[in-house]
């Protein structure tokens, strides 16, 4: 490994909890369980973490109330959990995590999507040979990984990120939803729209919070994205 990765384990089954260090560990990455929201907690002001796996239902802090917190301070999250109804998977991902895997899941697939994640941060956050990327009033600093519109600071999850990167690095681009989801996510596309049309919709929302007279991404019907000149 060319670093030390920290995947904080957040999951009050014992077994669970247990089987999902061991992906992890099998991955040469290092997990630290915790079994309430209260022990994540303890850990996640303690130092800092490469990625979180996050149960839903927990005793003490339940999960979306540590979502929220790991959002500000911008920590990927994978959900994994039960809860796994349409609205639950949509609202976690607008409450900002990176990714939500339903039990009971496949091995294979958490090691894949761990793996895509971290993949996906380091490219994302890498220094490129320009150091920032500008449009109309949208900064990035890509060394700082900061995202500054109409002087105000942007908390974009790791997905948000790299989508609007990527639609900066090349301003007269349409991106198609495969380019996106193949380009953002590293993985194949199976034509799952709803998952980019979140992230989309969050990216979108989350820019004209910050400036309501400007329009910066438009949808070429039939075709996909691009930066509204």
């Amino acid at each position: 490994m060319d670093q030390h990765i920290n995947i904080l384990v957040v999951e009050d089954d014992n077994d669970i909890n247990q089987l999902l260090c061991k992906i992890i560990k099998k991955s040469s990455y290092f997990p630290q369980p915790a079994y309430s929201g209260t022990e994540a907690m303890i850990y996640l002001d303690k130092q800092k973490w490469d990625l979180v796996l996050l149960d839903l239902m927990l005793p003490g802090m339940n999960g979306e109330e540590i979502l929220e917190i790991m959002f500000k301070r911008s920590i990927p999250v994978i959900i994994i959990s039960a809860k796994n109804e349409q609205k639950t998977k949509i609202n976690s991902l607008r409450a900002g995590a990176d990714d939500f895997i339903s039990k009971p899941f496949d091995v294979e697939e958490v090691s894949a999507r761990i793996d895509s994640l971290l993949r996906r941060y380091r490219y994302s956050h890498k220094t490129n040979r320009r150091s920032k990327l500008m449009y109309k009033d949208i900064q990035i600093d890509l060394d700082a990984k900061s995202v500054i519109v109409n002087d105000i600071t942007l908390p974009l999850t790791v997905r948000e990120y790299a989508i609007l990167t990527l639609l900066l690095s090349s301003p007269q681009k349409v991106f198609s939803k495969s380019n996106l989801f193949e380009s953002v996510w590293n993985e194949p596309y199976h034509g799952d729209d709803n998952t980019i049309n979140v992230h989309m919709s969050n990216l979108r929302h989350k820019l004209s919070k910050a400036n309501p007279e400007e329009e910066y991404i438009e949808t070429i019907w039939g075709m996909g994205y691009r930066l509204k000149s």
